[in-house]
Parts: C-alpha cells; sequence; structure tokens
C-alpha cells in the first residue's frame, strides 16, 4: 500500500511539472492536427504552421558558437538569418493585424527572438485559420505607392521566412551541429 500511495505521488507530481513546462513551453514542438475543412484561410494558416515548425526545429539546440557561423564572408550569419526572420515573422504578422507586431530590443538575446518568432508564426496562423475567403481579401499591405493584396504575403514574408529556415538548417548542419534526429516535416512531430 505503501508503495501504491508513493508511485501515485510520484505520478501526480511528475504530470503536474509537465503540464507547467506544456503551458510555457514554445509553439510548433509539432504540429497540431490538420483542419476537418479545406478552406483558404486554413490552407494559408498551415503553411504558417509547417514553417513554424522547421523553425522551431532550426533553432532547437543552437549554440551560442553557432550564432557567427556563416559559410563565406558575404553571407549572413546564422545570427543575422535568425534576425532577418524575425523580421519577416513580424511583417507578416503585421500584414495580418494591420500593424506591426512587438519589437525586443535591439540587443535581444538569442532566446528571446526564437520565442517572440514562433509566437508571431502561432498568431498568424490563428488569424488566418479564422479568416474567411472575403476576410483574406482584406489584408493588405502598403510598399511605397503599392497597396499589396494577401497574395503578396504568400510568395513575399512567408515564402522568403520558409527559405532562410533552410539556410539556418544548411548553415548549422555545416558547423557541425545538425539538427536533431527523428524530425519528421512531413508528419509535423519528432519521433
Amino acid at each position: 500500500m505503501k508503495t501504491i500511495t508513493i508511485s501515485l505521488i510520484i505520478t501526480i507530481m511528475t504530470n503536474v511539472q509537465s503540464f507547467a513546462q506544456d503551458s510555457d513551453a514554445l509553439p510548433y514542438h509539432r504540429i497540431s492536427d490538420p483542419p476537418a475543412e479545406y478552406t483558404a484561410g486554413a490552407v494559408a494558416a498551415r503553411m504558417v504552421d509547417g514553417l513554424g515548425f522547421r523553425y522551431y526545429w532550426a533553432t532547437d539546440g543552437l549554440k551560442k558558437e553557432n550564432m557567427s557561423y556563416r559559410p563565406a564572408e558575404d553571407v549572413r550569419s546564422i545570427r543575422e538569418t535568425i534576425e532577418h526572420i524575425y523580421g519577416l515573422s513580424r511583417f507578416l504578422l503585421g500584414w495580418l493585424h494591420g500593424g506591426t507586431a512587438g519589437q525586443p530590443a535591439e540587443d535581444a538575446t538569442f532566446e528571446v527572438l526564437r520565442a517572440q518568432t514562433l509566437r508571431n508564426f502561432a498568431a498568424a496562423s490563428r488569424i488566418l485559420r479564422s479568416a474567411n475567403d472575403e476576410k483574406l481579401m482584406t489584408f493588405m499591405s502598403k510598399r511605397g505607392d503599392n497597396e499589396l493584396t494577401f497574395w503578396y504575403m504568400l510568395n513575399g514574408p512567408l515564402a522568403d521566412a520558409i527559405y532562410h529556415t533552410g539556410q539556418v538548417v544548411a548553415f548549422r548542419r555545416a558547423a557541425g551541429n545538425p539538427i536533431p534526429q527523428g524530425v519528421s516535416v512531413l508528419l509535423g512531430m519528432k519521433k
């Protein structure tokens, strides 16, 4: 009886600790199940979710010494690429929000940039998931004299962020710190 009570207490404490960690966890450790229906907003949200998942694992386990790695002198470092992706996440969320996302201090740590980037992607996904076709047509961005529609968001900041996330993966591999094994971008989970 004493063993069962101790085991039960340990199990409850472990579950409470796990729940507390999960509530503070960054988004995109895995991708949630796909939506039940195909809508334009759901498809766009799923693209952002795919980006968020890839970014999560591209940046998970990066070390301080990786941040300055650059494959050539005229190429952004890993840190500079992460800062650029953060800027794209702000631009994407601002496009959907009609403003801009919050900006950490210029000297923000990698951990702060990573967390805010992931949260920006999650917020953008939530907005898109709930948007119907009419709402999607209202997402505009002003660039100079041009008013750019939602279509430009897809081939602009979203595609660019996916591209640069792939660069982080390649750069960290070249720096000797590949992404963790078992990450399945197809299934959206780490095995």
